[in-house]
């Protein structure tokens, strides 16, 4: 497994993520995309532990997934299970393994200041990080999706599932979009990439 890993992390990275699982109980699979989430960690029924990571993502996005599902693996041995999924104890186990990451042999510098502001309280998902979100985006392969926050107002896009909603205003943080088929309001982070409609 750690050798198919070193083909989805930054080189710098490939001596400590081997060290950091150097478990027996611990295996790290690598899925096809998934569209709602970028990696999840679980306890097996046989007492084994088992991480998923997207195949499509980036290499820093691989590493900050992978590091995210580690802490929920060092905070279940530390804490036991009865802890909330992103905790206290998460955000410090998290806070803990990605601190020697956080350096210029393995993130580019203009990702750095922002990686160091997003550790200073880790939320669930990198993707509520707006600034960092973005400036991880750079980093994928070209595609045809747009973020939310580019779409004109009143303009139509399509989702993943192929819901088709209209842009409208922002409220404070997410913007208001009605699906067109159903009328109903729905509030979408600044950067969920869409397809734009013509």
């Amino acid at each position: 497994m750690q050798n198919q890993l070193k083909d989805y992390i930054p080189q710098g990275a490939i001596p400590q993520v081997i060290k950091l699982l150097e478990h027996d109980n611990l295996t790290v699979k690598i899925k096809n995309e998934r569209k709602t989430r970028h990696g999840d960690y679980k306890q097996l029924p046989n007492g084994k532990h088992q991480i998923t990571i997207n195949s499509n993502l980036n290499a820093y996005r691989f590493l900050i997934t992978l590091l995210h599902e580690i802490a929920h693996f060092e905070a279940y041995n530390t804490h036991g299970r009865f802890i909330k999924p992103h905790g206290l104890e998460w955000k410090r186990s998290f806070q803990h393994l990605m601190l020697p990451f956080l350096n210029p042999d393995i993130f580019p510098n203009d990702l750095l200041p922002l990686l160091a502001n997003h550790f200073k309280n880790p939320k669930a998902s990198s993707d509520t990080d707006v600034k960092l979100a973005l400036a991880l985006k750079q980093f994928d392969a070209p595609n045809n999706k747009t973020y939310v926050f580019e779409v004109p107002l009143g303009q139509a896009f399509k989702l993943y599932n192929g819901k088709i909603f209209k842009k409208g205003n922002k409220r404070v943080k997410r913007y208001e979009c009605v699906e067109l088929k159903t009328g109903k309001l729905y509030l979408f982070n600044p950067n969920a990439e869409v397809e734009l409609l013509n």
